[in-house]
C-alpha cells in the first residue's frame, strides 16, 4: 500500500501542473477572444495612414507582439491598449468589451467617431480610459458608472452630447475627470461633488448650467 500511495502521489504531481496549464487564462479560447476583438477593431479602422495595423497586426504572430498592445506577463491576457497619435480613423466595435483583463484604454489624438459602445461597460478592471481629441459623438453610456476601479476618465475634445450621467458619481476611485470641449448640456450633477478622490475636474466649453459641486 505504501508503494501504491507513493506512485499515486507521483502521478498527481506530474499531471496537476498540466491541468493547471490547460485551464489557465492563456488558454486558446481566451487568446482567441482577444485576437478576435482586436481584429474587429482593425476592420473598423477605415484610415491607417502609416499602415501600422495593416502591417503589424498579423494573425501569424501573437497579439501580445502587436503594436499598441500590452499583455500580462503571467496570464498573457491583453491588459492595455494604446493607439494614441497614430492618425487612425474609424469606429469602436462592441467586441472590445470582451477584453475582461483590460485596465488601460487610450485612443488619444486620432479621428475615431461614432458612439461609444455600451459593451465597454463590461471592462470592470479599467483604471485608465482616455478618448481625448477624437470625434466621438452621442451620449456617455450610463453603464460607465460601473467602473469601480477607474482613476482617469478623459473624454475632452470630442462631440459628445446629452447630459453628464449621474452614475459617474459611483466612480469612487476617480482622480481625473475631463469632459471639456464637448456639447454636454443640462445641470452639472451635484453628486460629482461626492467623488472624494477627485483631484482634477474639467467641464469647460460645454453647454452646462449650475455651479461646480465643490
Amino acid at each position: 500500500m505504501g508503494k501504491t500511495g507513493f506512485l499515486l502521489s507521483f502521478v498527481v504531481a506530474i499531471i496537476q501542473p498540466i491541468l493547471w496549464a490547460t485551464s489557465s487564462a492563456d488558454s486558446p479560447h481566451n487568446i482567441n477572444t482577444g485576437r478576435l476583438a482586436l481584429l474587429a477593431l482593425k476592420s473598423h479602422v477605415t484610415h491607417d495612414p502609416r499602415n501600422l495595423l495593416s502591417t503589424n497586426w498579423s494573425t501569424s504572430t501573437s497579439v501580445c507582439n502587436w503594436i499598441g498592445v500590452t499583455c500580462g506577463s503571467r496570464h498573457h491576457r491583453i491588459t492595455a491598449l494604446n493607439f494614441s497619435e497614430m492618425g487612425l480613423t474609424g469606429t469602436i466595435p462592441p467586441h472590445l468589451g470582451n477584453l475582461s483583463f483590460l485596465s488601460s484604454l487610450k485612443i488619444v489624438n486620432n479621428s475615431f467617431h461614432g458612439s461609444v459602445p455600451i459593451e465597454l461597460a463590461n471592462l470592470r478592471r479599467l483604471k485608465y480610459l482616455n478618448f481625448g481629441n477624437n470625434s466621438f459623438s452621442g451620449e456617455i453610456p450610463s453603464g460607465f458608472g460601473s467602473f469601480t476601479k477607474l482613476q482617469i476618465l478623459n473624454f475632452y475634445g470630442n462631440n459628445f452630447t446629452g447630459v453628464i450621467p449621474s452614475t459617474l458619481s459611483h466612480l469612487s476611485k476617480l482622480e481625473i475627470l475631463d469632459l471639456a470641449d464637448n456639447y454636454f448640456k443640462g445641470q452639472i450633477p451635484a453628486a460629482v461633488g461626492n467623488l472624494s478622490n477627485l483631484k482634477y475636474l474639467a467641464l469647460s466649453d460645454n453647454h452646462l448650467s449650475g455651479c461646480m459641486p465643490f
